[in-house]
């Protein structure tokens, strides 16, 4: 691991965000390779999925974005946390507006449930664009990480991006996996249904790119930046991955995937930051 570590150190930040995240894209990208392997999903298994996937970006959102944001804030006090609190709100805000915008359809959810401006667009592509929403914090998340500690901020480590893309890419794997069986279900072709929950990841590098750019450029950013992307995730847990879970009988088992998402998201950060 410390290898990973200084391989990352050694390269321009712009670039080791985009390696970061092709590798949360490829970790998408296997999940949703199992359509090829099973026939369907056991719902308990599924919900389990996507109750992990909760936890991991909970836990992101404070330990990787919204702690060292706030400690590298000026001041002392109410104002050192202003800058969170203003990114922490207009991340929320921005997802807010995507959701209210953006054509999409969660998993699980009846096509009557579709959400966004009306559009004729078939429920596949509804049901990718609503996991592409909420890969594009992720992406970001990461990104702005990695600009940060090339701008020599305090609190933002090479460790502590590369934990976060680690823990991205695992809570990644049962998300392909939970994006391409339900259209494989819908009774698109295994190859269909892979290339779709695949791409839903694509989004990823793309914000990540941009986000380590965005802060390199604009250093006195990168604290609102990092809450920004906190905001964002956490209105994409309680809007869409929470409720998501909640549609069956195994919301036990949804919660606790989410406890383990968030330990293992916990201990990667704490560990490897």
């Amino acid at each position: 691991m410390q290898e990973i570590i200084d391989y990352f150190e050694s390269i321009n930040p712009i670039l080791a965000a985009l390696y970061a995240t092709l590798f949360t894209w490829g970790l998408t990208a296997a999940g949703a390779a199992l359509v090829f392997l099973f026939k369907g999903m056991n719902r308990a298994v599924f919900d389990g999925m996507l109750g992990f996937t909760g936890g991991v970006m909970v836990a992101a959102s404070f330990w990787s974005l919204l702690a060292p944001g706030i400690e590298m804030s000026a001041g002392e006090g109410f104002v050192k946390v202003i800058p969170a609190a203003v990114g922490f709100l207009l991340g929320a805000a921005f997802i807010f507006g995507l959701d209210k915008i953006l054509p999409h359809l969660h998993i699980n959810f009846r096509e009557s449930e579709k959400e966004g401006i009306k559009t004729p667009w078939h429920k596949t592509t509804l049901l990718t664009l609503a996991i592409t929403m909420h890969n594009i914090p992720e992406g970001l998340a990461v990104g702005v990480l990695f600009g940060g500690v090339a701008a020599g901020f305090d609190g933002a480590t090479i460790g502590g991006a590369v934990a976060l893309a680690i823990g991205i890419g695992l809570q990644n794997f049962p998300e392909g996996f939970a994006v391409a069986m339900p259209l494989r279900r819908q009774g698109l072709s295994r190859r269909k249904s892979f290339m779709y929950g695949q791409a839903s990841a694509l989004v990823e590098p793309i914000a990540a790119v941009l986000g380590a750019w965005a802060v390199m450029t604009f250093q006195p950013i990168l604290p609102y930046a990092l809450s920004f992307a906190a905001g964002a995730m956490i209105f994409v847990v309680v809007e869409e991955v929470i409720p998501e879970t909640q549609q069956d009988k195994y919301t036990d088992i949804a919660t606790m995937g989410f406890i383990g998402g968030f330990i293992v998201m916990m201990i990667l950060d704490v560990g490897l930051g």
